[in-house]
């Protein structure tokens, strides 16, 4: 049996700027771009096993992306996970990423690309009765 890898799709409006903004605010690195007319039209950007796919097709789905990224610390204890993603919100912002506390049942560190698209990185266990991550009900 093989094993699935699924890469989502955040439709942007200018993959040239959204390469920036996932290289320089989140750390990622580009492992491929397709061109049009001399410029990015599709590319993918991953970090530590994540791979999220930018493409400027479909204008009409521009910055409605939702992605929920977990991260898998070891050893896997609550306080272990914790402070994995405190320390990846301390990175983003001294990166100069937007970056802010949300719910979704449970604490969430939120990050708005700059068409709107959204990635939740979720805090195992923890809940944050009456805050909302806008966008998200």
């Amino acid at each position: 049996m093989s094993d699935w890898f699924a890469r989502p799709v955040l439709h942007v409006t200018d993959v040239e700027a959204s390469l920036r903004f996932y290289m320089e605010r989140l750390g990622f690195t580009n492992s491929w771009r397709y061109d049009e007319d001399g410029r990015a039209s599709v590319a993918q950007v991953d970090r530590q096993g994540c791979a999220l796919i930018l493409t400027d097709h479909w204008p009409e789905k521009v910055g409605k992306g939702l992605m929920f990224i977990s991260l898998n610390v070891e050893p896997a204890t609550r306080e272990a996970a914790t402070a994995a993603l405190d320390a990846l919100r301390a990175e983003f912002e001294a990166r100069g990423a937007p970056v802010r506390d949300g719910s979704w049942g449970y604490r969430l560190l939120v990050v708005d690309d700059p068409d709107g698209n959204q990635l939740f990185f979720n805090y195992p266990g923890e809940t944050a009765p009456g805050k909302t991550a806008e966008g998200s009900a």
